[in-house]
């Protein structure tokens, strides 16, 4: 089937772009969002499938957004054109005729998946009826009683011998004031004797009770173990399930070589992460080389309610992910010239690092944004190596703190080991004041307020952060509005905590604030620059132990530099 579609748009004098999209970390061609604009026009519209994308309030299913994605392609009569993608499966599992079909479609009637799912599902039957089975809960029941029975019991005997040790000690210290020798030997005989005889008895309650316990634990361990094994059948045919799946995912790049997920994720003891393949990029991708369309440039944007922990906004772009898809893209991609990695840019290179405070034991520096506080993997250029160059003879770490590297504003850094010790500690401790300022990409409403919400980074997409109440660490913002103006709020943020991405997640998360950062290329829509900035320092000097604080103004709110010494 063909699923090349024409522009409804003119779009003749748009030029075609030299290059292919490099898809981590772009902008998006015209020609893309002409074709993302008829896709969402679609979704609005159509009724060829039934999915709650989260934006009908009325709807009663469970919501969930949606990654899709669109692929502008050459066809042999040289016409151009479009396929569109989505990622996953829809909530009715139709593949609906706008879009690609799966890479592998795992649902063909007779299918092996198809097989193997209906055998899970039987066990997680079987699981369902043991684990509500009124026998095996009322055992369960009556030998968490016995558990709790004993333990009181046990614990009452413990106290009790506790107070006829105190009775014996108190009885061996009068009689030694009181009787003879022979008498006060005697009585040391029969209280050596009876601390025996509580002993042996609280041994031999204790073997009585674990006895019972071990007969009803056995009754229970019959309903046990059938669940322990259906368990580990179940993890046994999943596994194979999903190898199996796994092998039969295969990719094409345009010399048409094809390589499944097994062997695209090489290491055998990584397997590949779950909803591989099922991206649209590959879904795209795959479709053109099997059809003999010319990749041109591609787009992906997100289209429903955002997820609870990771940061997509309906409408917006985003780059294919990490885990999943670079490993397959880069097979997919082989041979095809792409736009440069503006990850790997240095942008600094063309920026100087403004010193605005030095002593004997401080600098203090202005970072650009886009600069980085440490070497990167790629890149070294940042504010460490420029440090460590102009002051040759500093000790110890002179990294005291970091900023991200799209973050601008004040960094403070040592020249002894000592003052960094001194200042390390007092972030540790939480005693220096900051103040971030930002724009923020719309009209905040409340005035005032503060945000907990724990982070983790996002294994699958480094290096994005998570909203995770689970394994998240604390992260904790206050924040306080400067003003409204064309629709964008200027806003200051006081972090409590100091988490990678903290102020940019809880500005843009739907638990947060839910309005991105200006120019937040991960979590908000890209612009000339993050519109975040370091603004406010104060802390205690390492050396005189004053008060000191710097203050230098955002460059997008145009104040000026000041420095106090209190």
């Amino acid at each position: 089937m063909n699923y090349f579609q024409n522009f409804k748009e003119d779009i003749s004098e748009i030029p075609l772009p030299k290059k292919f999209t490099f898809p981590f970390y772009y902008e998006p061609h015209p020609l893309a969002k002409i074709a993302v604009k008829e896709v969402q026009e679609y979704l609005e519209n159509q009724s060829d499938f039934k999915h709650n994308f989260g934006l009908n309030s009325d709807s009663k299913e469970l919501a969930i957004g949606k990654m899709f994605g669109v692929l502008i392609v050459k066809n042999k009569q040289n016409e151009i054109g479009y396929l569109a993608a989505f990622s996953g499966k829809l909530a009715d599992k139709s593949l609906p005729k706008k879009f690609v079909p799966p890479v592998f479609n795992m649902r063909t009637d007779g299918s092996f998946y198809l097989k193997g799912e209906e055998e899970i599902n039987q066990i997680n039957a079987q699981l369902t009826i043991l684990k509500r089975d009124p026998t095996y809960l009322k055992l369960q029941k009556s030998l968490q009683k016995i558990i709790k029975n004993v333990e009181i019991d046990l614990s009452q005997e413990r106290r009790k011998l506790k107070v006829q040790k105190v009775e014996r000690k108190a009885r061996k210290k009068i009689g030694k004031s009181t009787l003879g020798d022979y008498d006060y030997d005697s009585l040391k005989k029969k209280l050596i004797q009876e601390s025996f005889n509580d002993q042996f008895y609280y041994k031999e309650l204790q073997e009585y009770y674990e006895d019972k316990i071990h007969k009803k634990r056995a009754v229970v361990a019959v309903y046990e173990d059938k669940i322990r094994w259906l368990k580990k059948q179940r993890k046994e045919k999943s596994n194979y399930l999903q190898q199996t799946l796994f092998s039969k995912y295969a990719f094409l790049n345009q010399e048409k070589e094809k390589v499944s997920l097994v062997t695209i994720f090489k290491n055998p003891k990584v397997k590949p992460p779950a909803g591989s393949g099922e991206c649209s990029a590959p879904k795209l991708l795959n479709h053109a080389f099997l059809n003999n369309l010319t990749p041109i440039c591609m787009a992906e944007f997100w289209w429903g309610k955002s997820p609870n922990s990771a940061i997509r906004k309906h409408k917006n772009y985003y780059p294919a992910c990490q885990s999943r898809c670079k490993p397959i893209l880069n097979h997919m991609l082989k041979g095809i010239k792409m736009d440069a990695n503006l990850l790997l840019v240095n942008l600094a290179e063309k920026q100087d690092l403004e010193i605005i405070y030095e002593d004997a034991a401080l600098i203090v520096v202005n970072k650009p944004t886009e600069f980085l506080s440490v070497p990167g993997k790629d890149i070294t250029d940042s504010v460490y190596t420029r440090i460590k160059q102009k002051f040759p003879d500093a000790t110890g770490p002179l990294i005291v703190h970091r900023l991200d590297m799209s973050t601008s504003g004040i960094m403070v850094l040592t020249k002894t080991k000592e003052a960094n010790t001194i200042l390390q500690s007092q972030f540790i401790n939480r005693t220096i004041k900051k103040r971030y300022v930002a724009l923020l990409d719309g009209n905040l409403t409340e005035n005032k307020g503060s945000i907990k919400l724990p982070l983790r980074v996002d294994l699958e997409d480094r290096p994005k952060q998570l909203v995770d109440f689970k394994f998240g660490k604390n992260a904790e913002t206050k924040w306080e509005i400067i003003k409204r103006e064309n629709n964008k709020t200027s806003i200051y943020f006081y972090p409590i905590t100091g988490r990678t991405h903290q102020l940019r997640v809880h500005a843009a998360h739907k638990d947060g604030l839910n309005i991105p950062i200006v120019g937040d290329d991960l979590y908000g829509t890209k612009e000339n620059r993050l519109h975040l900035h370091a603004e406010f320092i104060e802390f205690s000097h390492p050396l005189t132990n004053k008060t000191i604080c710097f203050t230098v103004a955002a460059d997008f709110l145009k104040k000026k530099l000041t420095f106090q010494n209190f």
